[in-house]
């Protein structure tokens, strides 16, 4: 379970990673015209309906970029697919059509079928889509049917199988629907406590990288909430469509500002923590890792390298970590400061948010990320000294180890170096049976977990994570770059 479910959420990362794009254009377009959003320039109408094209089509994308995704050899037969399954689906379960098969008025119908055309059906078509192209894409057909044959006849299968989804779907798809709302609005309704709660497991989730299914219901139009789509929406329409029993208890950005201080400034304060702990011979050492990881989540909002560096270290600081993130949270959605993002929330997610007229106080989340900053060193820096916790920089190395695993005499300067210290530690290249990469891990399909080199891995990457056959190695934003000479060597 926990291989394939790593699979789905790498997969996942195809389509999330578009939406930077969408949030530069709409940003851009926000700060030309911050008012009448493209009514007074059509530079900035232009830009705004290029992003909103992306926003408001996401559903698509996920069943494209998953179908893709998941597929072994990363071909486009399989998007296509995608594609093919999510048009099936959304089209012989949209209201007319349910009305039609279940000859029953269209007002009649299942209020959950008017919002079949959503992330969790993109996915689900995905998945079916990208496990049909791995498993026919090579098969042949009769010579009279030989056209048909291999790829061609992976968009075939896959309208066939979502045929019987879509039947399916009729009559589980209400309550799954109804399950995924209650789900949402058991918190949403909390107003900003709820927030709170939903910042805290959010980080909790990263280890297992199950953030995204939680994030799915807030951040997207699973459940009706949609916060990312309504920010970066037009402000007259902010709140249309809008669960009654969440109305007066949500703000539109309230699932997304309390993440600013933490990613730009919380974190930092935990990078200074470990440097400001660290042994000293170690200090100089550790100080150029935390300031690279450092300024990563604070420009870009990928915290990874510095998450991974201390959660299984240090776990009970992992789960301060969550608990400051939910106050951080809360905290914003409770004083109304609002920023929104596209991709995370670092510094240029906050700067091309801030003319968006849904944007309130954003000026205030930088206050609350530098009383962040100070919140996460006192408490880190405490923790770790009073119960000295082995965290970067004070554990016990080999007298020729630097802290970051490099050599004295052989340090990795490239990539293509990395890549070639990892093998032998991975087992080689018999023990790879599928290597893959999200936004900061390399996810492989090993055949034999023992042949493994667990500490000496961890002395050159951040983490490593281990369940059965599915192996995580989190290397940092460059990882794709260290993927692509990794399958070098194994080619």
């Amino acid at each position: 379970m926990f291989k394939y479910l790593q699979k789905i959420g790498k997969a996942l990362m195809v389509p999330v990673a578009v939406l930077p794009a969408a949030a530069i254009l709409m940003g851009i377009g926000y700060w030309i015209d911050p008012t009448g959003w493209g009514a007074n320039s059509q530079l900035a109408a232009f830009l705004i309906k290029a992003g909103a094209a992306i926003i408001d089509n996401m559903a698509i994308l996920f069943a494209v970029g998953v179908a893709f995704g998941l597929s072994k050899d990363k071909d486009g037969a399989a998007a296509l697919a995608g594609l093919v399954g999510f048009e099936v689906v959304t089209t012989l379960l949209s209201t007319g059509a349910v009305a039609q098969i279940l000859h029953i008025p269209v007002e009649e119908v299942p209020a959950a079928f008017g919002k079949i055309n959503n992330q969790f059906i993109g996915i689900l078509c995905g998945v079916i889509a990208g496990e049909i192209y791995n498993r026919f894409h090579t098969v042949e057909l009769p010579k009279f049917l030989a056209f048909f044959s291999g790829k061609r006849l992976v968009p075939i299968l896959t309208s066939v199988a979502m045929l019987i989804a879509s039947f399916i779907l009729l009559y589980i798809w209400p309550a799954i629907y109804t399950g995924l709302v209650h789900f949402g609005i058991s918190i949403a309704k909390l107003g900003p406590l709820g927030a709170g709660i939903y910042g805290f497991f959010n980080r909790l989730l990263i280890p297992v990288g199950l953030h995204h299914a939680l994030n799915s219901v807030f951040w997207f139009n699973v459940a009706g909430i949609n916060d990312i789509g309504r920010f970066w929406g037009p402000a007259s329409q902010a709140y249309e469509g809008l669960p009654d029993i969440i109305k007066g208890t949500y703000h539109v950005g309230m699932y997304q500002a309390g993440f600013f201080p933490i990613m730009m400034f919380g974190l930092l304060g935990a990078c200074a923590a470990f440097i400001a702990t660290a042994k000293p011979e170690n200090k100089n050492k550790i100080m150029s890792i935390m300031v690279a990881a450092g300024f990563t989540s604070f420009f870009t909002g990928v915290t990874e390298p510095i998450e991974f560096a201390f959660m299984f270290v240090a776990p009970a600081l992992y789960v301060l970590h969550a608990i400051l993130t939910g106050l951080a949270v809360f905290i914003a959605a409770t004083f109304d400061w609002v920023a929104g993002f596209g991709f995370s929330a670092g510094l240029v997610d906050f700067v091309l948010s801030l003319r968006n007229p849904n944007a309130k106080s954003p000026i205030m989340l930088l206050v609350l990320g530098i009383v962040f900053f100070a919140i996460y060193f006192v408490i880190f820096y405490t923790v770790i000294k009073k119960f000295n916790l082995q965290t970067p920089g004070r554990e016990e190395l080999d007298v020729d180890v630097n802290i970051d695993g490099h050599t004295e005499a052989v340090p990795i300067n490239s990539h293509s170096e990395l890549a070639m210290k990892l093998l032998p530690l991975l087992g080689g290249k018999d023990n790879l049976k599928d290597v893959d990469y999200c936004t900061t891990r390399i996810r492989l399909e090993v055949a034999d977990p023992e042949k493994i080199d667990d500490a000496a891995i961890k002395k050159l990457v951040p983490g490593l994570i281990k369940k059965g056959s599915a192996v995580q190695v989190i290397v940092g934003p460059e990882v794709e770059f260290v993927v692509t000479e990794l399958k070098k060597l194994l080619k």
